[in-house]
């Protein structure tokens, strides 16, 4: 969990020493009709791009829609909770319904840049179990879909599955690394930060700086699993970079050069009609503040 990267400088210094991937052909996006609007990605194995992906000022997020989002309801943008624009939230804490005016660059299927969408406010933010950032749009997501042609990305409200292909799609560094979901860590230790059911890549997603908060979906359903945010770089312990997984017993194990992602099953539970946060809805189990 690299502190967040500060403007177009840090992304050049990265630039020389990180080749970027070709993206995948752009495909049609798919309309939304009627009250429901659809992720673009849906059921397309081979068809995961940059569709939907955002770009922050030091960070990666996607565009996105839970399953019972509607067409009209306000759009979403998913990131880290450690790339807030207030800074990394301390562990216990946790940040809703703060007034935000955040820029987002939204990119088409080959990463480039359609324009910016902008929040009207920080719906939820936290690093406690977790590390997701969640703003709010002030535009809809058939409103996107009309001006830029951009369907939002599904969040799914199931858990990932060991084993299944996985994408993390970095909107800031425009590319897209291919693994698959290693296993999961009953406890993710880093500094003083505790992540629960964290997702364990394997060795190919090898993830950097400015990747943070970028989508990972699932290559079959191209659904949205997890949030990237970390990855050991030096198999320090627990250290700040360097992650450790901690077991139900306590046991500590250092696995050097792995990256994670937070789960975001939970996230949909915890929103009602018109993308409303509500922490006390049955079934949400996001810490709240």
């Amino acid at each position: 969990m690299k502190k967040p990267l500060i403007g177009t400088a840090a992304a050049l210094l990265f630039a020389g020493a990180t080749a970027l991937a070709g993206a995948p052909a752009a495909t049609a996006s798919t309309a939304a009709t009627g009250t429901n609007v659809t992720s673009p990605q849906a059921g397309k194995a081979a068809a995961v791009t940059f569709a939907g992906t955002v770009a922050l000022s030091n960070c990666s997020g996607s565009l996105v829609r839970f399953p019972a989002s509607t067409a009209n309801d306000p759009a979403l943008v998913l990131s880290n909770g450690h790339c807030l624009e207030s800074g990394m939230p301390g562990p216990g804490q946790v940040v809703t319904n703060q007034a935000s005016s955040r820029s987002f660059t939204l990119l088409n299927a080959s990463g480039g840049s359609l324009g910016t969408v902008k929040a009207s406010k920080m719906v939820y933010g936290t690093m406690t179990d977790t590390d997701v950032s969640i703003y709010q749009l002030n535009t809809t997501y058939a409103a996107i879909q009309s001006r830029y042609g951009i369907a939002p990305l599904t969040v799914a409200a199931t858990h990932p599955v060991q084993g299944s292909s996985i994408k993390v799609v970095s909107g800031y560094w425009k590319k897209i690394y291919s693994c698959s979901a290693d296993g999961f860590a009953y406890r993710l230790k880093e500094a003083d930060w505790t992540f629960k059911d964290s997702l364990r890549y394997t060795s190919t997603c090898n993830v950097i700086g400015g990747t943070s908060g970028s989508p990972v979906v699932d290559a079959n359903s191209g659904q949205v699993v997890a949030v990237n945010n970390t990855i050991n770089e030096d198999g320090q312990r627990c250290t700040l970079n360097n992650p450790c997984e901690v077991d139900q017993n306590g046991g500590v194990t250092v696995r050097k050069g792995i990256g994670y992602a937070q789960e975001t099953y939970i996230i949909p539970a915890c929103f009602g009609a018109g993308n409303k946060l509500d922490l006390t809805r049955a079934g949400c189990t996001l810490p709240r503040p």
